[in-house]
C-alpha cells in the first residue's frame, strides 16, 4: 500500500486556498429588520431617546443583513472598510428620523449605524458600497411601511393584545412574502410586538420568501404597546 506525502509547504498552501475560498464565499440573501420602539423602551432595560429627539411613531429600522441559506451569516468582513460619515452625509437626516438609536446612554446614531456597517455591511460589498448599503435599506423601509399595514388591518398600537397570525397575515397578504415576528417582553412578562425580519434577494432589489426563517419564539396572544 502506497502512501501520499505531502510537503510542509503545500499543506500550509492547501490551508491558504482553503481559508481564501472561505472568506470569498457569497452570502445569499439578506434580513431586513425593522423594530416597534415602544416595544424595545417597554422593558426593564427600557431605552434612551436619541439627542435628536424621540423618533417618531413607527417602526424603524434595526438593519440589512446577508445571511446564507442554511441561517447562518458573514460577519465583519472587511476592518479596512469601515464606517465613514462622510460617505452617507446625504442620507443623514432620514436616517435620524427610520434609522434611530434607542441604546443608552443617548446618542446621535453614529455608532449604531457604525456597527450595523462595520458587522454586516462590509459583508455586502460586492453588491452594495457603504452609501447604496444604507440607502438599500432607506428604500426597503419605505416600500414595507408596517405600521400602515397594520393599520390597515385594524391593528393599532394601543397596548391591546392581538393574534400573532393575524399581524403575520396582514404583512404576508400587502407584501407578498412571509415575515417572521420577534417579540419580547415587558416587565409583567406580557409578549409583545418586537422585530418584523423580512428577506431581500442578495442583489438587494426586493422581497422575497425566506429560504431560513429565524426561530423566534412569540405567543399566539402578543401586545402592541404605545409609543
Amino acid at each position: 500500500m502506497k502512501t501520499i506525502a505531502f510537503s510542509l509547504p503545500l499543506i500550509s498552501l492547501i490551508f491558504l486556498l482553503s481559508a481564501v475560498l472561505s472568506a470569498a464565499r457569497s452570502f445569499d440573501y439578506f434580513y431586513f429588520v425593522q423594530q416597534w420602539p415602544g416595544s424595545m423602551c417597554d422593558t426593564k432595560r427600557g431605552c434612551c431617546y436619541p439627542t435628536t429627539g424621540k423618533p417618531e411613531g413607527t417602526f424603524t429600522i434595526h438593519g440589512l443583513w446577508p445571511n446564507f441559506n442554511d441561517g447562518s451569516y458573514p460577519s465583519s468582513c472587511d476592518k479596512n472598510n469601515l464606517y465613514n460619515a462622510s460617505k452617507i452625509k446625504d442620507l443623514l437626516p432620514e436616517m435620524q428620523k427610520t434609522w434611530p438609536t434607542l441604546a443608552c446612554p443617548r446618542g446621535d446614531g453614529h455608532k449604531f449605524w457604525a456597527h450595523e456597517w462595520d458587522k454586516h455591511g462590509t459583508c455586502s460589498e460586492s453588491i452594495l458600497d457603504q452609501h447604496s448599503y444604507f440607502q438599500a435599506a432607506l428604500k426597503f423601509q419605505k416600500k414595507a411601511n408596517l405600521l400602515s399595514i397594520l393599520s390597515d388591518a385594524g391593528i393599532a398600537p394601543d397596548g391591546a393584545f392581538y393574534s400573532t397570525k393575524s399581524i403575520i397575515d396582514a404583512f404576508s397578504n400587502a407584501l407578498g412574502v412571509l415575515p417572521s415576528v420577534e417579540c419580547n417582553w415587558d416587565e409583567s412578562r406580557n409578549p409583545q410586538l418586537y422585530q418584523v425580519y423580512l428577506c431581500v434577494d442578495k442583489h438587494a432589489q426586493d422581497f422575497i420568501d425566506c429560504p431560513f426563517y429565524p426561530k423566534r419564539k412569540c405567543a399566539p396572544e402578543i401586545e402592541f404597546p404605545a409609543f
